[in-house]
């Protein structure tokens, strides 16, 4: 069985996807990006859109009753891996000890420095 999880509190995106699903006694977040709630890219820096980017991933694990503490893996896209240690920066803002698992690579992107997707573990 599988529950959509839908918020105000983050892009809800243009594609056929939910902004999360939870399944399995986990809740798996799609790729978000630096958007808006009008789906805007906002931010120019690494820093701005990676910011941008953990926070509509937090309010999308807010509603499922989640928080970023319950996130145990990360997957990370960014345009151009000489952003790497700046990225690094920004998130490590967003976590705290222990930090989740994390794959992050380089890939075209559609007009954006960075997508990235979580799982969480949900507390039921």
């Amino acid at each position: 069985m599988r529950k959509a999880i839908r918020t105000q509190e983050a892009s809800p995106g243009d594609g056929p996807y939910s902004q999360g699903i939870v399944s399995g006694g986990f809740l798996f977040v799609s790729g978000q990006g630096p958007l808006d709630l009008e789906g805007r890219v906002i931010g120019e820096t690494i820093e701005e859109q990676t910011d941008l980017t953990l926070q509509n991933i937090k309010g999308i694990l807010e509603a499922a009753g989640c928080t970023m503490d319950d996130v145990v893996k990360v997957n990370v896209i960014l345009a151009d891996m000489n952003d790497f240690s700046r990225f690094n920066e920004m998130y490590r803002t967003h976590f705290s000890e222990p930090m989740p698992a994390r794959t992050c690579f380089g890939g075209a992107l559609d007009g954006i420095l960075v997508e990235i997707d979580v799982i969480a573990k949900t507390r039921d």
